[in-house]
C-alpha cells in the first residue's frame, strides 16, 4: 500500500468518525451553529495532522485507539482556526476545501461562534479521553501551547502584521514556524505524549522533524499558490499575492522556493533516521507532503 493509499484509507475512516462526532451533538440549542460545526468539521480536508500523529504512535508503538480522542481534538482545532482564517476580517476567502467557507455559507457571527465551539469541544474530548490523568494533562498543555499564543495564535498574527510589507526570510520562517508548523508539532508531541517512557532526546528529534516538515508544508503551500489552480487547491489560487502577502516564491523566486522546499525536507528526514523505530512510513508522508501538487 503506497502513503497516497494509506492516506486515503485513513481519510475515509476518520471522516466517518468525525461525522458521528458531530451527530452526538443534542439538539437542545441552536441548531444553526450545530450545523455550522458539523459543516467545518466534515467538509472535506487532507487530515495531515491526526493522520501524522496515527504514525507516529504506530512506529512508537502505542496502541492507536488510545490516540483517537487525541486526534479529534487536533482537528477541532485544526478547523477551528480555519473558519476565522477565512473570516473578512483576516483573510476573507470565499472557498475553503472547494466549498463555500463557513461564513459565506452561513453568516458571520455563526462561523465565528462555530469556531469558539470546536475549539472548546477539543478540550472536552481531551477531558473524556479514556487515557491516565498524566496524558490528559500533558495533552491539554500541548494543545493549548501550540493553538495559543504560543504558536499557531501568533503565526496568525504575524502573517496579518506582513501583509503589505515584504517580510525578509527569518521574518517569514517565524510566521510559518508558528502558524503551520506549531499543529504538527501538537500532532507529533500528542502522541509521544501516550509514550511516557520515550528518551527525552528522541522526542527532540520527532519535534524537530515536525518542525521542519511543517516549513516545508508551508514553503510548498506557497509555490502551489503560484502554479496550482483553484479546482485542485481547493481555494481561490493567488490568495496570497490578493492579500499581498510575504511568501517563499515572492522572495526567492519560484525556483528558489523550490530548492527551499528540498532543503528543508531534507533537514525533516535527518531528524528522524537515526531513531530505533520503524520510520518508513513517516519518511513517506515526508515525501508527500512536499511533492504533493494540491
Amino acid at each position: 500500500m503506497t502513503i497516497e493509499q494509506k492516506l486515503a484509507e485513513f481519510q475515509h475512516s476518520f471522516n466517518q468518525d468525525l461525522l458521528r462526532l458531530t451527530e452526538q451533538l443534542d439538539n437542545k440549542h441552536s441548531v444553526p451553529l450545530k450545523q455550522a460545526m458539523q459543516y467545518s468539521l466534515t467538509n472535506g480536508g487532507k487530515r495531515l495532522r491526526p493522520f501524522l500523529m496515527y504514525l507516529v504512535g504506530e512506529a512508537l508503538e502505542v496502541d492507536i485507539k488510545l490516540l483517537q480522542p487525541a486526534a479529534f481534538a487536533l482537528e477541532c482545532i485544526h478547523s477551528y482556526s480555519l473558519v476565522h482564517d477565512d473570516l473578512p476580517a483576516m483573510d476573507d476567502d470565499d472557498l475553503r476545501r472547494g466549498k463555500p467557507t463557513c461564513h459565506i455559507q452561513f453568516d458571520e457571527a455563526t462561523a465565528i461562534l462555530a469556531g469558539d465551539a470546536l475549539q472548546a469541544l477539543a478540550f472536552e474530548l481531551i477531558a473524556d479521553a479514556e487515557v491516565s490523568s498524566d496524558v490528559k494533562v500533558s495533552w491539554m498543555k500541548d494543545l493549548s501551547h501550540f493553538a495559543g499564543y504560543h504558536g499557531m495564535c501568533s503565526g496568525q498574527a504575524l502573517d496579518l502584521a506582513a501583509e503589505d510589507h515584504k517580510a525578509n526570510l527569518a521574518e517569514l520562517e517565524q510566521i510559518h514556524l508558528h502558524k503551520t508548523a506549531a499543529l504538527l508539532r501538537c500532532a507529533v508531541r500528542m502522541a509521544c505524549a501516550a509514550k511516557p517512557d520515550l528518551a527525552p532526546e528522541y522526542l527532540t528529534k520527532i519535534d524537530l522533524f515536525a518542525s521542519r516538515l511543517g516549513l516545508a508544508f508551508q514553503i510548498q503551500d506557497d509555490v502551489l499558490d503560484v502554479i496550482s489552480s483553484t479546482e485542485l487547491l481547493g481555494k481561490p489560487q493567488g490568495s496570497d499575492e490578493k492579500l499581498n502577502k510575504s511568501t517563499y516564491p515572492g522572495l526567492l523566486g519560484l525556483a528558489g522556493a523550490k530548492d527551499k522546499t528540498e532543503q528543508v525536507y531534507q533537514s525533516a528526514l535527518e531528524q528522524i533516521q537515526d531513531l530505533p523505530y520503524n520510520i518508513e512510513l513517516l519518511s513517506l508522508l515526508a515525501q508527500y507532503i512536499v511533492k504533493r501538487q494540491h
